[in-house]
């Protein structure tokens, strides 16, 4: 009997790798980005890019376990909910109320240290941020907030 069971197991395991996520990225319209309308500093652009970019812009990287289902599945519905929360690549498509809401969010997350998500850092060491980097990005982001460089 368990025999069976581990076979059905490792059979449905198999199975489902053959149901892979759309690894391609939307097309990156030019002047839309963040970083390039806001002539970000080249420090706060390396912060984004390595903290935030995987998820929140049209420029994901799927790294080697996005192959493996379910993670894969799990994986690629973050990706689709952090674009549609925030797309740094579509900043540019954004009004001026809404450019001013992501901003206030983007400092609340990084304050309460939710962002980016616990469950990136722990395999993504590299993009935790460290506390001069959150004052950084929050001194960044409140300085957008209501100037005119923060749109087109």
């Amino acid at each position: 009997m368990k025999k069976k069971i581990i076979i059905g197991i490792v059979s449905g395991l198999l199975l489902i790798q053959l149901f892979r996520i759309d690894k391609k990225n939307p097309p990156i319209q030019n002047g839309m980005d963040f970083l390039t309308i806001t002539n970000a500093p080249i420090k706060i652009g390396t912060i984004i890019k390595t903290s935030c970019y995987d998820c929140h812009s049209n420029e994901t990287s799927y790294p080697w376990y996005t192959n493996v289902a379910p993670i894969s599945w799990w994986t690629k519905h973050h990706i689709n909910e952090g674009r549609h929360e925030l797309n740094f690549s579509e900043w540019g498509k954004y009004n001026t109320k809404r450019v001013n809401h992501k901003l206030d969010k983007c400092i609340e997350l990084v304050e309460e240290g939710e962002m980016p998500m616990s469950s990136y850092t722990l395999i993504h060491k590299n993009a935790a941020l460290n506390e001069e980097q959150k004052r950084l990005l929050i001194e960044w982001f409140g300085t957008l907030r209501n100037s005119d460089k923060a749109t087109l």
